[in-house]
């Protein structure tokens, strides 16, 4: 999945407020330089390190920590006050904390090489850059949806659809429906898209869910992962108003790839290690001992059981003993990869055919030939 398969530019309804932000920058004439000399005419400035983005805080912040641990990949943070670390493993590798969008403006400014953000703020603030490349889409955290809410009361009682929405005659030129959001780029190119032309965007300070009682906005578009919060607070989601779906994804810039020397290496490496872990995540290796005439006759009972064929199939080996001085076959050892949800209906039906003192143990890697990401990767960059 591209960051680049997004729109390039956003759909302005035919209301819009607009939305202005100040910022006060304080920063010395060689930091100046050194932001200048990032990128010089489309290309990346030659450091050496390679810069990976982490979320700096929040719930994001500690799962990306914890994911990076399980792939062996500790982040070494000896300051908590500091926003640079390291990953002993990656010595070409510095560690930026910064806030999500952040890190998706700095991969487009090339302060940074590599980043993990939510796939929501990938889009907004991406806003379609082709620059951007998503290397890894499903991280496994962060689960959530951009979602249109509306309330459950008055005029909205009896709105159960997007399709319904957009039909309601109360939305008009001189009085649009008002929609309080924090997406600005990805929520009036979602309206307009869907035939919505009569909206008008604010943001609103504090939880959105209150805009609507407030009598600040008719509808939120927002960020829902329970739905818990939006019920509370007499809100409901609609049939076809869920923008997208979002998770933690691993996100680069397709010039730094390109130009910056080591940079591909670095991020095979990580891409192998997360698919590495995400894959086996969920399976164990159970082992099982089996009388038989030979590897083929055993391996034929075990494949009889559709739950028992493993990743590949099972790996038969004989179990040498010794007899009367002789070297024996009597066992074989039956190998096999079974996930978390079909583990006692395996355990069972290796005993049905035979199996005993079955060892069942978690598997922490599995690694494969070539991971498809990385084939994705490449023929994206045109490699």
């Amino acid at each position: 999945m591209l960051a680049s398969n997004l729109p390039k530019s956003p759909f302005f309804p035919t209301h819009y407020v607009p939305i202005s932000r100040s910022f006060h920058i304080t920063c010395s004439v060689s930091q100046l330089q050194t932001a200048a000399a990032e990128t010089v005419n489309g290309r990346v400035s030659e450091r050496n390190e390679i810069r990976l983005g982490l979320p700096s805080k929040g719930r994001m912040a500690a799962d990306t920590l914890d994911l990076l641990k399980d792939c062996q990949l500790s982040v070494k943070h000896v300051n908590p006050r500091q926003y640079v670390a390291q990953i002993p493993q990656l010595s070409n590798l510095e560690v930026w904390f910064q806030r999500p969008k952040d890190i998706v403006r700095k991969l487009l400014s090339g302060d940074l090489d590599l980043g993990i953000a939510g796939f929501d703020t990938v889009s907004e603030y991406g806003e379609g850059n082709e620059d951007l490349i998503i290397i890894h889409d499903a991280l496994d955290y962060g689960d959530c949806r951009l979602s249109l809410a509306i309330p459950k009361y008055g005029i909205f009682e009896n709105i159960n659809s997007l399709k319904e929405l957009a039909q309601m005659p109360q939305w008009t030129k001189e009085k649009p429906l008002r929609v309080a959001t924090g997406f600005t780029y990805l929520g009036p190119k979602f309206m307009k898209d869907n035939g919505l032309n009569h909206v008008s965007f604010s943001t609103a300070d504090g939880a959105l869910e209150a805009a609507p009682a407030m009598g600040i906005a008719d509808a939120i578009l927002d960020l829902v992962s329970s739905g818990t919060t939006l019920k509370e607070n007499n809100l409901k989601e609609i049939d076809g108003g869920v923008v997208l779906q979002s998770q933690a994804v691993l996100v680069a810039s397709k010039r730094s790839l390109i130009q910056r020397k080591s940079a591909l290496d670095t991020t095979h490496e990580i891409l192998e290690r997360l698919e590495a872990h995400l894959r086996a995540e969920g399976q164990f290796t159970v082992v099982a001992n089996m009388r038989g005439n030979s590897a083929e006759e055993v391996a034929e009972r075990v494949l009889s059981q559709a739950s028992l064929s493993g990743l590949q199939g099972p790996t038969v080996s004989p179990v040498f003993c010794k007899r009367g001085g002789q070297i024996a076959v009597d066992y074989y050892a039956i190998v096999i990869c079974v996930p978390k949800k079909a583990l006692y209906k395996s355990v069972q039906q290796l005993r049905a055919i035979g199996g005993s003192g079955v060892l069942v143990s978690p598997l922490t890697y599995i690694f494969d030939e070539e991971t498809p990401r990385w084939r994705e990767l490449l023929s994206t960059l045109g490699l």
